[in-house]
């Protein structure tokens, strides 16, 4: 909406009502004839502002305003101007939002804004839009720098395992079978075999093969163990998660080659921003009035 042509007109609606009844016109242009140029441009110009403030539709007596229409249509057809969205397009934009306005009005109708497992939603979407608008109007003109993507760089592959290990483990339902298993492998029993013949996990079909891991990524029982193991050992006592009970086997380690500064730029640059704008919240945080009631 164009708020300057909206503001004159009012403003000039103003002075006139303030006029003293009878009294002269104070300039040439106030007693232009209806024909003149300067009557057409006041004519032009409280149309377009008509134009610009009028709803593109009502549902049921509710508008539904311009400023979201074109907002919508845009983002829709994918444009930055509204002038670029195609006749066809503000029209699917439009039956778009005619639908849903008629669809909120029925969810309101049934009580569903209340509703306490809807309300809360309603709100928390307000405050996550009304966040990432003010993190996008923070961030605007705070770019990473080169120097702090690379610092940045730096503290990631300090934080990323040094090295990954290749596994296979036999997965059962009790402690007790996974102790007997295990009494057959010290006995010199095959582990792909005995996987393949007892483990309840889809990679028994490869012999309990689970490839490559690193420990930050799987279960922390499972992990330990497994860090714990020279290559070609196997655990001597069972292993539990909430899966059942592992026998694991280490078959490999190699070392992490962490990737270089140009394959992850990018994502880099919005750990940085993430950062700052974390650390804004923060000092809004430390200035606000909290009072927790838990």
């Amino acid at each position: 909406m164009n708020y300057y042509r909206v503001l004159i007109p009012c403003a000039l609606a103003v002075l006139a009502a303030c006029q003293p009844k009878g009294a002269a016109p104070s300039s040439t242009a106030a007693t232009a004839a209806p024909g003149s140029s300067s009557a057409a441009s006041a004519t032009g110009t409280a149309a377009t502002s008509a134009d610009n403030s009028a709803p593109v539709a009502t549902v049921n007596g509710q508008p539904i305003s311009r400023e979201i229409f074109e907002f919508y249509a845009k983002g829709l057809a994918n444009k930055k101007a509204i002038a670029d969205v195609t006749p066809e397009q503000k029209q699917q934009a439009l039956d778009n939002l005619i639908r849903a306005q008629v669809v909120a009005q029925e969810a309101v109708k049934e009580g569903l804004d209340k509703d306490p497992t809807i309300a809360p939603l309603l709100t928390l979407s307000q405050w996550n839009v009304l966040q990432q608008a003010l993190s996008e109007r923070y961030l605007k003109d705070k770019q990473p720098s080169e120097q702090e993507a690379r610092a940045e760089y730096e503290t990631q592959v300090g934080l990323l395992p040094h090295q990954e290990y290749h596994a296979s483990h036999i997965l059962v339902a009790t402690e007790a079978f996974a102790r007997k298993i295990i009494a057959e492998l010290e006995k010199g029993g095959n582990f792909a075999d005995i996987a393949k013949r007892e483990s309840m996990d889809p990679s028994k079909n490869n012999g309990g093969d689970i490839g490559w891991l690193t420990p930050d990524r799987i279960m922390k029982p499972f992990a330990d163990a497994m860090v714990a193991l020279k290559k070609g050992e196997f655990t001597h006592k069972p292993v539990q998660t909430q899966y059942g009970w592992h026998i694991i086997r280490l078959d490999d380690i190699r070392d992490v080659t962490p990737p270089n500064f140009d394959q992850v730029h990018q994502r880099l640059d919005q750990v940085v921003q993430a950062k700052k704008f974390k650390a804004y919240t923060d000092g809004l945080i430390k200035s606000a009035q909290v009072d927790k009631k838990l």
